[in-house]
């Protein structure tokens, strides 16, 4: 009998300690769980008080009931600790994590399920070590948003050599003097990921390098004109001053506002990888750097599930947040998967479901195939926080509800691309005028930058304004449908209008034949004195620009040293480059002057005084052309290359 008991007895621990069956729906298992304890207590409970008979057997049936009760209390404190769920109406899409007040890892994962965020509770694979809780990495990314991402970067089928150079391009600043200010590209593919973020660095190293250690930025506001400078601004200080805790500055900077211009000003998410523990956080950027390199020898990276294993998530609201933790995983982002983490920060911090709505056709990968270049998506993604296909700006209406995707803001830093010039695209004044005179270079198959010090490039022509104050009347006085001439009182009431004090004997000149010809009255003007209303500059410049391009292309090229010959049997210097070219923008004037040659007899005399070397060409200058038109370039050296 006593054995009988003891067997009854441990029966009953059995029972109470199994787990309740799964639910058939995982979103309702946990408040299962729950309620299945909670039954199983009040039964039991509601069992004890029952009076019965104090015999042997019914003791031992009412401690297995007492035991069973108290199991089943225990499931519902275990519950309750260990399990959290939570649905949260989606406010964007992001694959997010949740941190935990002592900013440890408490095994919460959020992922993305259409139109709402549930959060499950998640022991996490490879995660979850000391170390990683110290540095506070982030969370594992759920293997279905992996795979998604994956799908959206690659597409289904991927080569091994476009795997390569997304899994080889580490975000480094150059060791060369002459270029050190600028990020080095070892590997094609990724060039607009570092193009784009070049030019926000460029835009901290020289145009706000009072920002630099700050622990916070000035996230721009946004409009749909093309941005303007309340005063001008020149830099006047040379690239080989920049510190390198100044260079690391504006890279932290310019990352943390390229995620937040991602995220809607609202979030920054961060991507990086839990190999970073191996430092234990210490160190110095070099023994780290040294670490992680040996950390992800041999790792592989050719799938969804590569990636996931290593992948860790954080996202954050504060900019000083995300600030301090980009200086924390920074040796991650100089390692080979830099560009790529990068990118994967960037689509999650715009979120994957909002990514795809930028695009026109989303069924494409974000790196095109076959040799793995950065879509103009992505690079407008960079620019622009939103990773529309197009470049002109707003949207274009199709007819029939269907549009294509345009720039939809002003920009910090702009865009220019050789493709304009061939007429296979046009870029809006939203690109070509952005705050800052910084813009990416695109060609058919490289990104590169140029710049200038001096944001009085952007400014119009003062003799360009008042060519077109003039038109304006004339053209309001113009009753032939178009043709370019008006009536001796509509020239009156032009030169009334404008302001322009004409001679006695140019006014009968003129008006001798009782009409007066658009181009006739436009030579009269450029002969005319600017003291007088007229267009006559007298430095004798004819209103011609003249500024610096400093144009960065950022991959390894063969450099001769000092234009010699590399001696017999040594490789050729590689290094980035950066060249200064010399620019002459003359006005636009119209189009009537310059059916022949491209320019009145007057301006290209003094086109060609101004000018001391006879122009040259090169791709790029096309590129500067679709921004100022008809600019005549030099430079020293070798052309600059923009491939």
């Amino acid at each position: 009998m006593a054995d009988q008991e003891e067997e009854d007895l441990r029966m009953a621990l059995r029972m109470s300690l199994h787990s309740p069956p799964e639910a058939k729906r995982s979103k309702q298992r946990e408040n299962d769980v729950l309620a299945d304890g909670a039954a199983a207590a009040v039964a039991a409970a509601a069992e004890v008080e029952v009076k019965e008979e104090e015999s042997p057997e019914m003791k031992n049936r009412k401690l297995q009931r007492e035991l069973r009760a108290a199991a089943a209390e225990r499931r519902m404190m275990m519950a309750k600790s260990a399990v959290v769920v939570a649905k949260v109406e989606k406010s964007e899409p992001i694959a997010a994590v949740e941190k935990g007040s002592d900013g440890g890892d408490k095994g919460v994962k959020e992922v993305v399920t259409g139109e709402k965020m549930e959060v499950v509770s998640g022991s996490g694979r490879g995660g979850g070590g000391k170390k990683e809780k110290d540095l506070n990495l982030g969370k594992e990314l759920p293997i279905e948003v992996a795979k998604d991402l994956f799908l959206m970067i690659f597409g289904n089928e991927v080569s091994r050599e476009v795997l390569a150079q997304w899994t080889n391009q580490g975000i480094r600043f150059s060791s060369d003097t002459e270029t050190r200010m600028g990020l080095v590209q070892h590997e094609g593919g990724p060039c607009g990921v570092l193009a784009a973020l070049q030019a926000f660095v460029l835009k901290y190293l020289l145009f706000c390098p009072d920002d630099l250690h700050k622990n916070t930025i000035n996230l721009p506001s946004q409009h749909t004109g093309p941005s303007r400078l309340p005063q001008r601004a020149r830099v006047s200080w040379g690239f080989t001053s920049f510190t390198e805790s100044g260079k690391s500055s504006a890279l932290i900077q310019s990352m943390v506002e390229v995620l937040f211009l991602c995220g809607n000003k609202k979030r920054a998410v961060i991507a990086t990888l839990s190999v970073l523990n191996h430092t234990n956080g210490e160190g110095s950027e070099d023994q780290k750097d040294v670490i992680v390199a040996k950390t992800l020898e041999g790792l592989p990276f050719e799938s969804a599930s590569d990636l996931q294993k290593v992948l860790r998530v954080s996202v954050h609201t504060s900019v000083s947040s995300a600030l301090q933790h980009i200086k924390t995983v920074l040796p991650i982002f100089r390692s080979r998967l830099g560009a790529m983490l990068f990118l994967i920060s960037s689509l999650l911090s715009r979120g994957l479901e909002f990514v795809q709505a930028d695009r026109d056709d989303p069924s494409l990968p974000l790196v095109t195939a076959p040799f793995g270049h950065a879509s103009q998506e992505i690079v407008n993604l960079l620019l622009c926080g939103q990773a529309v296909p197009n470049v002109f700006d707003g949207n274009m209406d199709l007819g029939g509800g269907m549009f294509l995707k345009g720039i939809p803001t002003s920009v910090e830093v702009g865009f220019l691309t050789l493709l304009e010039s061939l007429n296979l695209c046009k870029v809006g004044q939203l690109l070509k005028c952005p705050k800052w005179p910084i813009w990416v270079v695109g060609s058919e198959s490289h990104y590169t930058v140029i710049f200038a010090l001096d944001t009085s490039v952007q400014d119009e022509n003062e003799l360009e304004e008042r060519e077109s104050q003039i038109r304006r009347a004339f053209d309001a006085q113009d009753q032939s449908g178009g043709g370019g001439f008006i009536g001796v009182e509509g020239l009156q009431q032009v030169i009334k209008e404008t302001g322009i004090s004409l001679p006695n004997d140019k006014l009968e000149q003129l008006s001798s034949i009782g009409f007066i010809v658009w181009s006739e009255f436009w030579q009269v003007l450029l002969d005319l004195d600017k003291s007088q209303g007229g267009l006559k500059d007298s430095t004798g410049h004819m209103g011609i620009k003249v500024f610096d391009l400093h144009h960065f292309n950022g991959i390894a090229k063969s450099v001769l040293n000092g234009s010699q010959p590399t001696p017999a049997g040594e490789a050729p210097l590689q290094r980035p480059r950066l060249s200064k070219l010399r620019v002459s923008v003359p006005p636009r004037w119209t189009p009537e002057e310059f059916l022949t040659d491209g320019q009145t007899s007057s301006g290209k005399d003094n086109m060609e005084a101004t000018m001391s070397e006879l122009p040259q060409h090169a791709p790029l200058v096309d590129c500067i052309r679709t921004r100022w038109p008809r600019a005549v370039c030099n430079w020293d050296g070798d052309a600059p290359s923009i491939v």
